[in-house]
């Protein structure tokens, strides 16, 4: 029997195409051993180093047409919704539950004041804003009320949200990207006197921080709570500030996060206070000058600990009886008080989501380099 060419070449493709990832589906980064092109429709966008993510597009430049609007008040720039340009998908556990998408596929604005991030943060439908340097809060404290399906994500390395933040309340598919948010501190080291946070989530899901550095803040620069869920905070700087990050807050043990390459600065307390976690996964973190306690397995949380370095931490690892903590190649350097022993059986992350460790001791220089806003990744 004889076969025609078109047929050989057929089958001499399939394989590739089987091989191609799916819509959404991860196509790249460190490690990565699976297919690294996407399925017709879409296209492989970087996200960072350790992951790219097929999103919808042609792989090719798509021209869009700009209309600027200008008031008083207001100067956003629309640019359509058909350009992949700074949008990227959720890892870890907010990959889950559907996924955090954000606002992909949406509609692509520009924001350069508050009264317009504030219009679009809160509007109906999927929206990718785009922070033109630095916002500043009209009213100190204010936390911008984030509805559904949003990305807020700054252009280059100079976003930034001053003196004000975001709330998050029953919303679900949040990424918030390439940003320095804080400087709301009142003189408070306590933060008793005010409850402005960087961002405070209530009840709400799958919820990307990623990039960005929390400085300052009057209370929490990150408060997760009530029964918040499928979160993943990475390459993120908390620093100078008591209260850094805490999550849970609440009976129900239904919280799942993953932190991974983030870096704790001259902070206090929370770093993190992980409070009634389903699962709290800890890896590649670099701890530098925390003087009250450093990641904390709290309540009924079952949490691991993997590859982290401690450096003039007190406290490094805390756990509370009721808690499962297991722990598995830290450094520890210059750290006092205690460090909590490992107990009970931990969940296994990677049975939930796929990642890869870096070498501990290449943590701080990895850290340093990476948990901070970047150019490439929203470049214009």
């Amino acid at each position: 029997m004889t076969y025609s060419k078109k047929f050989v070449a057929a089958l001499l493709l399939a394989p590739a195409a089987l091989a191609q990832a799916p819509l959404y589906g991860q196509c790249g980064g460190q490690g990565w051993t699976g297919p690294t092109t996407c399925v017709s429709g879409s296209v492989c966008v970087y996200s960072n180093d350790w992951y790219s993510q097929c999103l919808p597009g042609t792989g090719t430049t798509t021209a869009t047409t700009t209309t600027r609007t200008t008031t008083a008040s207001s100067a956003a720039t629309t640019t359509g919704s058909s350009s992949t340009s700074c949008q990227a998908a959720a890892h870890g556990f907010a990959s889950l539950n559907g996924g955090t998408t954000g606002g992909n596929g949406g509609t692509v604005v520009v924001v350069n004041n508050w009264a317009d991030l504030k219009k679009y943060a809160t509007a109906s439908g999927k929206y990718v804003i785009k922070v033109s340097g630095k916002i500043v809060a009209t009213t100190t404290g204010e936390e911008i009320k984030v509805t559904n399906d949003k990305t807020i994500v700054g252009i280059g390395s100079t976003g930034e949200i001053y003196g004000g933040g975001f709330g998050l309340t029953n919303v679900k598919n949040i990424i918030i990207r390439n940003l320095k948010i804080g400087n709301t501190y009142d003189g408070d080291w306590e933060g008793k006197t005010h409850d402005w946070d960087g961002i405070q989530s209530d009840t709400s899901s799958n919820i990307w921080v990623d990039h960005c550095i929390f400085e300052r803040g009057a209370d929490g620069l990150i408060d997760l709570r009530l029964d918040s869920n499928y979160i993943t905070i990475s390459h993120v700087t908390f620093r100078d500030h008591n209260k850094v990050l805490g999550i849970g807050w609440t009976e129900n043990v239904i919280t799942q996060a993953t932190i991974h390459h983030c870096y704790f600065q001259n902070v206090g307390q929370r770093n993190p206070s992980a409070d009634n976690l389903k699962y709290a996964h800890m890896y590649n973190n670099y701890l530098n000058n925390a003087t009250s306690y450093g990641h904390y397995s709290r309540g009924y949380t079952n949490m691991r600990v993997e590859n982290c370095y401690f450096e003039k931490v007190r406290n490094p690892l805390q756990r509370d009886d009721t808690a499962v903590l297991v722990a598995s190649g830290n450094t520890y350097v210059s750290c006092t008080g205690s460090t909590a022993a490992n107990s009970g059986t931990a969940f296994n992350p990677s049975s939930f989501y796929s990642y890869t460790l870096d070498s501990t001791a290449n943590v701080p220089s990895i850290v340093k380099s990476e948990a901070q806003p970047k150019s490439s990744i929203c470049p214009s």
